[in-house]
């Protein structure tokens, strides 16, 4: 006989009632690129919305259980990230959240939220702007009643190499040598023609798009400070990628390069200066990655703060940003 629609029936559940083949505590388990839209107020008083992909975890920490409740995260998620902005204060309730729902199964909590934040940008010298779009991650840790929050976001620019422009500029000079004798007098307008020519600048430096990825711990009893920290590390770089370009913008972004020839060293310690005197930042991780033009390989630096106990040079700082 069929049961009426409206009987409610027991239903297995195999993680709860079942006993592990092999019994153990794990360190976290849980969900990875779960989709779900989520928003974040910006300086402006606007609401940035995004799409999201979002990672879930407990601890399991009982080694007779089998396992956790899955979809208690999942709803958890759900319901917060698709009803309220992304701030400190509703990552600490979302995973308060994962641990009621798992009282005596965990006491560790983590959640990273891994989404694109779109800023529009003005030209360097016209009247347009454009979009960039910023990949961000937001990780937050509650570890036995202790909460920490990591602000993860990557800021593309372009480098230019200062050897290949010693190399560049010496062999304009020669050049220069070829075609004017010594001793003999200059035309100067003869001199600038030659100046605007491919012929007497024989030699360009190489320059490639280059990305700095940043790790940053934040202190409690501040927002989120996502435009704050990308301006910080633009302005210390100098020469971020543009959006809508018109000639004098391109000139302008020459002229930038220029005059901010680096390696990837200074680019990550032009980075660790910006970064080091933020009150709300209790510890940051730099990588600047110059994907070289000359070589098929990257050139890449990384800086720390050096708090103790902090972010160190070890295996784990050398992952991707996007996980």
């Amino acid at each position: 006989m069929r049961s009426s629609e409206n009987t409610v029936r027991s239903m297995p559940d195999v993680a709860n009632e079942a006993q592990p083949h092999l019994a153990g505590a794990l360190d976290w388990v849980g969900m990875g690129e779960i989709e779900v839209p989520v928003c974040v107020a910006a300086g402006d008083g606007r609401t940035v919305h995004s799409g999201a992909r979002v990672t879930a975890y407990v601890n399991l920490a009982r080694p007779d259980v089998r396992g956790i409740h899955m979809s208690r995260l999942y709803l958890h998620v759900d319901k917060s990230l698709s009803n309220e902005p992304l701030t400190p204060c509703s990552l600490r309730r979302l995973l308060k959240d994962f641990l009621d729902s798992h009282a005596e199964l965990s006491d560790r909590a983590l959640i990273r939220v891994a989404f694109d934040y779109l800023i529009r940008r003005p030209a360097l010298v016209s009247d347009n702007s454009g979009w960039k779009s910023y990949p961000i991650v937001l990780t937050a840790l509650m570890d036995r009643g202790h909460f920490s929050l990591e602000l993860g976001c990557e800021v593309v620019y372009s480098s230019t190499c200062p050897c290949s422009a010693a190399l560049a500029r010496q062999l304009i000079q020669e050049r220069f040598g070829e075609d004017f004798a010594r001793g003999r007098p200059l035309d100067y307008d003869q001199v600038m023609s030659w100046l605007g020519s491919e012929q007497g600048i024989c030699a360009t430096p190489h320059s490639q798009r280059s990305s700095a990825e940043i790790r940053v711990k934040l202190g409690t009893g501040f927002e989120l400070p996502i435009v704050e920290l990308i301006d910080r590390v633009e302005n210390a770089l100098k020469t971020p990628v543009q959006t809508a370009v018109k000639r004098v913008d391109e000139q302008a972004f020459a002229k930038l390069n220029g005059e901010n020839l680096m390696f990837c060293e200074d680019a990550a310690r032009r980075v660790q200066q910006a970064l080091a005197g933020d009150e709300r930042i209790v510890d940051f991780w730099v990588r600047a990655s110059h994907f070289e033009s000359l070589h098929p390989h990257n050139a890449v630096a990384i800086a720390t703060k050096g708090v103790a106990g902090g972010y160190e040079g070890g295996i784990d700082s050398f992952a991707p940003l996007r996980r």
